[in-house]
């Protein structure tokens, strides 16, 4: 059950950082409207790495809050691909001195931290219940 709560709030997360160019700004929920709703009408002006992946990795995030238990592969796997766009958004609000910007996307850097902590303790509970197992018998 954990596991899922650490996928729904690095979910959350992710929407939640705050982006800012020039003289435009959205929270990352907006943009993802914008692409979803780019893609259905003009598929061929969002067809971008840095538009897709962070998109896919979301859905993933979903799927894996509808499994009974999260998948580490798919987790791991939105961590990156949300995570490449969400680095550059970090990087840009420190190289501008952006607190905000930059603010914004920590919870979703402590959330990762968090969620690759869980899944090694439970592979070193796993390994150490397989050896307890095996030397009783």
């Amino acid at each position: 059950m954990k596991s899922k709560i650490l996928n729904g709030l690095l979910l959350f997360s992710s929407l939640m950082v705050y982006m800012e160019w020039s003289n435009q700004h959205r929270i990352m929920f907006q943009a993802e409207a914008e692409v979803l709703h780019a893609l259905l009408f003009a598929p061929k002006s969002v067809l971008h790495p840095l538009t897709l992946l962070p998109l896919l990795g979301q859905l993933l995030l979903i799927f894996t809050l509808i499994q009974k238990t999260p998948g580490k592969g798919l987790t791991y796997f939105s961590i990156f691909a949300l995570g490449i766009l969400i680095i550059m958004v970090f990087v840009a609000g420190v190289l501008r001195l952006n607190l905000i910007q930059t603010l914004s996307t920590l919870p979703f850097f402590v959330v990762s931290v968090l969620i690759v902590i869980r899944f090694r303790r439970q592979k070193k509970l796993q390994s150490e219940a397989a050896y307890e197992s095996e030397r009783r018998d």
